[in-house]
């Protein structure tokens, strides 16, 4: 018996690729059938802006090639300490445009989320109010923190629980850094009846991002300082409300107009003052520090973010 051929279909009904402008079509047609609808919308989006993207700057072979290398080296570099990928989307705005396009509703402004950045650890130690955050020797002037939380209408919120971490005063936070405790600068508050919370910490000072990485690589190549401007991180948690995840900068800092992961803006800019008068606890000499704050959380889904590091 011979073996009966397969049946070529007419040139005309094939699906093929003829020459550059008909590769996007092409594609568009395979994902067609996708059954999420959602995955659908966003993944003919990406096609069509990436093939966009490339016929507008003539991407050269060599250019492809480069960039799929810096992929490689951001997955490379990301590990249990440090995620280079969540610093490469910061470094290049796109963390922050996320950021405010899914946040401000509900009369919440729309400053009032920033950032989650790659430092954030789960499971901070549970700290009573007025306790320090302070968990091994760090310099730098005593800082103490009276912060409030409230919905969109101003009402105090009880039993929020809120994560508060920070760089020490060096530029490196606890786990980039061997002579730091366990979960130093890292602290988790809750709320009182007021919708208060309060803690010591000591005055955050700006730092560099990572540099020896392909985030590194691109700011020299742009010929941009690797500097953020102090801040503290906050992430505020309720049943209920949307998860408030904000980062709180320091006044007067030198880089707040050129942060290098474009984080700042105008109402994150917060009060930290130097205080006057006799300290708040016996121990401190030199100058120090206070920082108020109000914090708004709007109603909606609590849920926490994957931590970026281990």
């Amino acid at each position: 018996m011979g073996i009966k051929q397969a049946t070529v279909p007419p040139r005309n009904n094939l699906n093929v690729i003829t020459d550059e402008s008909s590769v996007t079509n092409v594609v568009l047609d395979a994902m067609a059938r996708t059954p999420d609808a959602r995955l659908r919308e966003v993944m003919v989006s990406f096609v069509r802006h990436m093939h966009a993207f490339a016929r507008e700057v003539r991407l050269t072979e060599e250019e492809f090639h480069l960039g799929i290398d810096v992929l490689n080296r951001i997955g490379q570099a990301s590990n249990a300490s440090h995620n280079e990928a969540v610093l490469f989307s910061d470094a290049i705005g796109f963390s922050t445009l996320v950021c405010l396009l899914n946040n401000g509703k509900n009369g919440a402004t729309e400053t009032a989320a920033a950032l989650l950045g790659p430092f954030w650890r789960m499971n901070s130690p549970l700290t009573p109010n007025g306790g320090s955050i302070v968990r091994s020797d760090t310099p730098g002037p005593a800082l103490f923190a009276n912060c409030l939380v409230t919905d969109t209408q101003g009402h105090p919120l009880a039993e929020v629980e809120v994560d508060v971490w920070q760089a020490s005063p060096i530029g490196l936070y606890e786990n980039q850094d061997a002579n730091q405790a366990e979960m130093n600068l890292r602290g988790k508050f809750t709320t009182d009846s007021d919708g208060r919370f309060w803690f010591r910490s000591v005055k955050p000072a700006g730092y560099p991002v990572p540099t020896d990485g392909p985030v590194g690589d691109l700011l020299r190549a742009q010929d941009r300082h690797p500097y953020r401007p102090a801040h503290l991180h906050f992430l505020c948690f309720k049943s209920s409300y949307k998860t408030l995840i904000t980062q709180v900068f320091v006044s007067g800092d030198p880089y707040l107009s050129s942060d290098a992961v474009f984080g700042v803006t105008e109402h994150l800019i917060g009060n930290y003052r130097q205080g006057e008068g006799a300290p708040p606890a016996a121990d401190v000499t030199g100058p120090w520090f206070v920082f108020d704050y109000t914090f708004l959380m709007e109603r909606g889904k609590a849920e926490l973010p994957k931590p970026p590091i281990k």
